[in-house]
């Protein structure tokens, strides 16, 4: 088995997906306040830049920019994870291997981060993130899903309310374009 080796580079910017194990259930959605709490509180210990997020009832998908001199997003992401699944009901069955690793069993272990090299590759995955929803069947438009920061790029000018809808140009190869 090929080892795999993560990317760090101090201060970079990162696509990330994180899936849970069972992609049938919908607890990120179903669950949506306790995901935002332990972001926040990930957040207020381990600061960093939240660019874009879309979250989907059993994946999401995220840009971060982490601080000056700073690489460390497994800690991050193994906290969050932590903080979500420690709140949600324990109303699943764990393997031996997981109780003794005392892990729940709600996330995949791994998770699928990439290293954002330029602004062209950084616009190219929020435009991802954001029509993502619409990817997956979850609406028709991407104004409207709800768990995404689409809605604050509209309020700040970034995406007009309509992207990614037939007719509406869009160059990002995601959106339907004339």
């Amino acid at each position: 088995m090929t080892e795999y080796r993560r990317n760090f580079v101090k201060g970079g910017s990162y696509f990330f997906t994180v899936t849970l194990a069972d992609r049938s259930q919908r607890l990120l959605v179903e669950y949506i306040e306790i995901l935002h709490d332990a972001f926040r509180q990930v957040k207020a210990e381990y600061p960093f830049g939240l660019d874009a997020v879309v979250i989907l009832p059993e994946h999401l998908h995220c840009i971060w920019t982490l601080p000056d001199g700073d690489d460390d997003y497994p800690n991050r992401w193994r906290r969050i994870k932590a903080a979500f699944s420690r709140r949600l009901p324990d109303c699943n069955p764990r393997s031996a291997s997981k109780i003794a690793k005392g892990e729940r069993g709600i996330w995949q272990r791994r998770y699928w981060e990439h290293t954002l090299r330029d602004e062209k590759d950084w616009q190219r995955h929020m435009d991802y993130i954001h029509y993502n929803p619409v990817r997956h069947k979850h609406v028709e438009q991407v104004a409207d899903w709800p768990h995404s920061t689409f809605h604050r790029y509209v309020e700040a000018g970034v995406y007009p309310r309509n992207w990614g809808c037939s007719g509406v140009a869009s160059d990002d190869g995601f959106g339907e374009s004339k």
